[in-house]
C-alpha cells in the first residue's frame, strides 16, 4: 500500500478538513497493508517526516475518502447491473453500439485505479524494486482473474468444479485491471520528469512522457482498428450427437467495426484462440441474433451466421484503451499531489473531464460510435470523462463539505471492494452457500431463496 499525503486546499470559505492529513490507500486501488515506496512515511511538508515518528503514527491520518466513496458507488453499481440487467434490460450491457448504465462500470474501476496510482507512487526511492512490487501484485491479480473467471467455477447451480486447460478463459475484469495497472504502474514510476507543477500547463509537462505513452497507446489501437485486414473465418458448435458443427462467418474487409469483421475478435482469435474467449458474447442480443433484442432470446430466422460466435470483451487490442482510461485517471491523481487548493483541483478535473466529453460527442456524430466490446475510442473518452466529474461531485460532497454520513455505506464497500466482487460478483458465496444442501444437491438455501 502506498502512503501519501493529501495536499489539501487552502479553504477559500470552504471547509478543509484534511491539512498535512497522510493518507493511506492501495495503489490498485483496492485498500492494503505495506507502503510500495519506501516502507515509511516521506512527504514534502508532513511533519511526521521532519520528526522521524514511525510510520505506524501516520497510519492514523485520514484516508482520501472520496476515493473509497466513489469506489464503493461503482461497486454497488456492478451489483445492481449484474444483477437486475437481466430483468431490465435498459440498463444491462448495450448489445453492440450505444452505452448504458452496465457499460461505465469497468472504466470507472480502471479510473479509479489510476488515481490511485497517482498518489501511491507519489515518491519513489527505489525504481526497481517498486517495478517488481508492481509486476508481483499485477501478477497475483491476473492469476485470481483467472481462477475466478478462467471457467474453474461452473456456475452456481452446478456443484462441480474444474477447467480443461485447452479451453480456458484467459482474459477477464481482473486481468485487464492487472495489465492496466501494471502499465500505468511502471509509467508512473519510470517516465515522469522533475518540473515543478505551479499550473495546468507545468502539470502537463511534467509528466509529458506518460500522456505520449498514452497518444501512442491510442495510435496503435486507430490504426489497428481501422487498417488490419479481416479474413474470413470460421467457429465450430458443439453438438449433442454428432461431431461439431461448423459455421463460417464471410468478412474479407478492412475497417469494420460489426460483431463480426472488427479486428478486435480477429486478433484474440489469432493470439488467444477462439476455444479460449469467452462463450457468450454480448452480440447475442442484438437485433440480427435475438427477437428479444435487447435482452436475450431465440435467434429469428435470418440470424446472420456469427451469433454463436465466441467473442472476448476483455480483449487483448482492446485492453489498449483500457491502459488509456486508466493514465487519465493518474492525471487526476497529479492534480491532488500538486495542487493546494480545493478550487483549483475542481478546476484541473473538470476541463479535461469536459473536453473528453465533448470529445466523445464529436466522434460519435462523425461515426465512431461508443462501444465498450471494442472499447472504442469515444467510450474511452465518455466513461472517462463521466468519471472525472462524478469523482470531482463526490469529492466536494465528501472531502470539502464533510457529508459522509449519508456515505457510509457506499465508504465501506469502497474499502472492501475486491472481497466484494469475489463474493458477490463472481458467485462465490452463492457457490459456497448451495454446496450445503439436504438429500439432493437441488435442496438448498439458495432454492428456498429463489436463486
Amino acid at each position: 500500500m502506498g502512503m501519501y499525503e493529501l495536499i489539501s486546499g487552502d479553504g477559500s470559505g470552504i471547509a478543509n478538513p484534511n491539512r498535512n492529513l497522510p493518507v493511506v490507500d492501495g495503489d490498485d486501488g483496492i485498500p492494503q497493508k505495506g507502503d510500495i515506496e519506501s516502507g515509511k512515511m516521506v512527504t514534502r511538508s508532513s511533519p511526521i517526516a521532519s520528526s522521524g515518528l514511525d510510520a505506524a503514527s501516520a497510519r492514523k491520518g485520514q484516508r482520501l475518502v472520496s476515493l473509497d466513496v466513489f469506489r464503493g458507488i461503482t461497486v454497488a453499481l456492478m451489483i445492481l447491473v449484474d444483477d437486475a440487467g437481466a430483468f431490465v434490460p435498459a440498463i444491462n450491457h448495450s448489445p453492440w453500439d450505444g452505452v448504458t448504465i452496465a457499460d461505465f462500470v469497468m472504466p470507472f474501476f480502471l479510473f479509479i485505479v489510476g488515481v490511485a496510482l497517482g498518489l501511491a507512487y507519489k515518491r519513489v526511492s527505489d525504481r526497481v524494486a517498486a517495478t517488481n512490487k508492481a509486476v508481483l501484485r499485477a501478477l497475483k491479480l491476473a492469476i485470481l482473474g483467472l481462477i475466478l473467471q478462467g471457467g474453474y467455477f461452473h456456475g452456481i447451480h452446478d456443484l462441480t468444479y474444474g477447467v480443461d486447460i485447452m479451453s480456458i478463459r484467459w482474459m477477464g475484469v481482473l486481468q485487464r485491471i492487472a495489465i492496466a495497472y501494471l502499465l500505468v504502474a511502471i509509467c508512473e514510476i519510470w517516465f515522469t520528469s522533475d518540473d515543478d507543477v505551479d499550473s495546468g500547463y507545468s502539470l502537463l509537462r511534467r509528466y509529458r512522457f506518460q500522456l505520449l505513452v498514452g497518444l501512442i497507446l491510442t495510435t496503435i489501437y486507430m490504426a489497428f482498428l481501422y487498417g488490419l485486414y479481416v479474413p474470413d473465418w470460421e467457429y465450430q458448435i458443439p453438438e449433442a450427437a454428432s461431431s461439431p458443427k461448423t459455421i463460417s462467418v464471410k468478412c474479407g474487409v478492412r475497417g469494420d467495426t460489426g460483431p463480426a469483421c472488427n479486428a478486435v475478435g480477429m486478433i484474440d482469435r489469432k493470439i488467444l484462440g477462439i476455444q479460449h474467449l469467452y462463450k457468450r458474447p454480448v452480440y447475442e442480443r442484438t437485433k440480427q441474433c435475438s427477437i428479444n433484442s435487447p435482452d436475450n432470446g431465440p435467434p429469428p430466422p435470418d440470424a446472420p451466421s456469427w451469433c454463436q460466435a465466441p467473442f472476448d470483451p476483455e480483449g487483448l487490442l482492446s485492453s489498449l484503451m483500457a491502459v488509456v482510461t486508466c493514465l487519465i485517471g493518474l492525471q487526476f491523481g497529479h492534480v491532488i499531489v500538486h495542487f493546494e487548493d480545493h478550487k483549483d483541483r475542481i478546476f484541473q478535473w473538470m476541463i479535461p473531464s469536459s473536453f473528453l466529453l465533448a470529445l466523445a460527442i464529436s466522434l460519435e456524430f462523425f461515426g465512431l460510435h461508443m462501444n465498450k466490446a471494442l472499447y472504442s475510442l469515444s467510450y474511452a473518452c465518455v466513461t472517462a470523462g463521466a468519471a472525472g466529474i462524478l469523482f470531482a461531485g463526490i469529492y466536494v460532497l465528501v472531502d470539502v463539505y464533510g457529508f459522509r454520513r449519508p456515505t457510509y455505506a457506499m465508504e465501506w464497500m469502497g474499502m472492501h471492494a475486491l472481497m466484494i466482487y469475489i463474493l458477490v460478483a463472481c458467485n462465490i458465496l452463492p457457490v459456497l452457500i448451495q454446496g450445503f444442501y439436504w438429500g439432493e444437491p437441488q435442496n438448498n438455501l439458495l432454492k428456498v431463496l429463489g436463486i
